[in-house]
């Protein structure tokens, strides 16, 4: 295997699968995503060179994915096919959504860090995971064990738990592990009621503080905004009035966002950072589906925030 170039700066880590949607009775509609992708894509298009590392499948799903990562410029060296079947949620009911996953045995299970290139840490400055690999092992262990190695090569760990209904009470044990190593933890407030079973927003936002004090932690609020607690300051940031077209992969986009702005201004101001957060996410909302907004997108709406 290859030397890993200085390239890329940002990875993210966990799963791609695609998203099966009852659209009729009878109809589906399928949408490639997965959090931990879609973060990647992100940061990509904001012209961070980045990569995804996960398995998927070598069946139309998997191609789907794979011919996408290639169009989002990520580096595909860090994706994996494998003669699995792809990881599928069935999202059977939209409002309120009820969905299931298919994967017992499926290929993001499959994926290897042995086969990543050489010295693969050594050019990163940000590991992002978080979503349902966290929950499935022995993927959760293999992501664990690659948040380690790029710690000790003094990269940053960003996690975004996006909680499912597969994260149980038996997920708390890897949800305080992650968030120890984690610089940087975003969640909404729909994940904190989930994470901590209670609809006590405050409640569940000072247990998850408590897990790591010293982590900056990005709070997503759907219409209301977003929060930035960064040591020992909570910021507030309404959002935008935008038309919004779609609101899929805004979380993704937000996170995507503070990182990017992190990497960009690091002498910048938290509220700035929080600000370009706010941005991005909205700006995800402009258009259908998951994908990823522009810069200059981001920059529009910047221009017309509080």
């Amino acid at each position: 295997m290859s030397t890993l170039p200085a390239t890329p700066r940002f990875l993210s880590v966990g799963e791609a699968l695609t998203d099966l949607i009852r659209t009729g009775a009878h109809s589906w509609e399928s949408r490639a995503g997965g959090a931990p992708w879609n973060v990647a894509r992100v940061m990509a298009a904001f012209g961070i060179p980045s990569a995804f590392a996960g398995g998927v499948g070598r069946d139309n799903f998997g191609d789907e994915i794979a011919s996408l990562t290639r169009q989002a410029g990520l580096d595909t060296r860090f994706m994996q096919q494998h003669d699995k079947a792809s990881l599928l949620a069935i999202v059977h009911e939209v409002s309120p959504p009820k969905y299931y996953f298919i994967g017992t045995d499926s290929a993001d299970l499959a994926f290897d860090p042995a086969l990543l290139p050489d010295d693969w840490a050594g050019p990163i400055e940000w590991l992002h995971c978080g979503g349902i690999s966290l929950a499935r092992s022995p993927l959760r262990e293999r992501v664990i064990d690659m948040l380690g190695i790029a710690k000790a090569a003094g990269a940053r760990v960003s996690f975004d738990p996006n909680f499912r209904n597969v994260m149980t009470p038996d997920y708390d044990a890897t949800l305080a592990r992650v968030a120890r190593l984690s610089d940087v933890i975003k969640v909404s407030d729909e994940d904190l009621h989930g994470l901590f079973r209670t609809r006590d927003r405050e409640n569940a936002l000072a247990q998850l503080k408590a897990l790591n004090p010293h982590a900056v932690v990005l709070l997503t609020l759907g219409p209301g905004g977003a929060e930035l607690h960064a040591h020992g300051l909570r910021l507030q940031q309404s959002s935008p009035r935008i038309e919004i077209a779609d609101t899929v992969g805004a979380g993704d986009a937000s996170i995507g966002g503070l990182l990017y702005s992190l990497m960009k201004q690091p002498g910048t101001d938290w509220p700035e950072h929080l600000r370009y957060a706010v941005a991005s996410g909205s700006a995800a909302c402009l258009q259908s589906g998951a994908s990823p907004p522009s810069l200059a997108a981001v920059e529009a709406v910047l221009a017309q925030m509080d």
